[in-house]
């Protein structure tokens, strides 16, 4: 029945909007094409909305040593930022600090609006057909000594400096991700 309802009809019961948390990432293209996807798409908050529905994923990082956390996914085989799927959450940063969470087994993360980084990128899981990931990216900070354990969707998950990330083979979005989460967390520092 969730993907019958629309995306500001299940905002309503968050209390967000997902088009105001995409309106106040980056500007530009991909932002345009998201808020296309919920303009024709109301049910783009459920995983099986097609051409694609929304995600939500956060950039974990260390504040001492300014190291990120991936995961090695289990599925999809590569290294990616702990993430998933809004299913009918129009709040993308709970979804986002919800997803680090349960897939770094660290507690007291600390999530920083509005996000830092737009990017839709095409997944190919087994047995699905493949579909766009639109999602609205975060960074989160981790509380000082945190460490990961991971849980059954990664094989791995290591801290690592963004430096390593293109020996890595993480595509480009995930090194742009850290690049903006990573000035975030430096401006974040200087508040501080």
């Amino acid at each position: 029945m969730r993907g019958l309802l629309d995306a500001d009809r299940l905002a309503g019961r968050t209390g967000a909007r997902p088009a105001d948390a995409v309106r106040s990432g980056p500007s530009g293209p991909t932002r345009d094409r998201i808020l296309d996807l919920l303009d024709g798409h109301p049910e783009a908050l459920d995983r099986t909305c097609r051409p694609g529905h929304l995600t939500g994923s956060a950039l974990v990082a260390d504040p001492a040593d300014r190291r990120i956390l991936l995961m090695f996914h289990s599925k999809l085989e590569r290294w990616l930022q702990p993430g998933g799927h809004a299913d009918g959450d129009g709040d993308l940063a709970r979804v986002a600090l919800r997803e680090a969470t349960e897939e770094t087994g660290i507690a007291g993360l600390q999530i920083s609006e509005p996000p830092v980084d737009l990017d839709i990128h095409l997944v190919e899981p087994p047995a699905e057909d493949p579909h766009e990931h639109h999602d609205v990216r975060y960074l989160v900070v981790a509380p000082p000594g945190a460490e990961a354990v991971g849980n059954h969707e990664s094989r791995e998950i290591r801290w690592v400096d963004a430096g390593e990330l293109p020996g890595m083979g993480v595509d480009p979005g995930l090194v742009r991700l850290a690049e903006r989460a990573l000035i975030r967390l430096a401006a974040l520092e200087c508040d501080g």
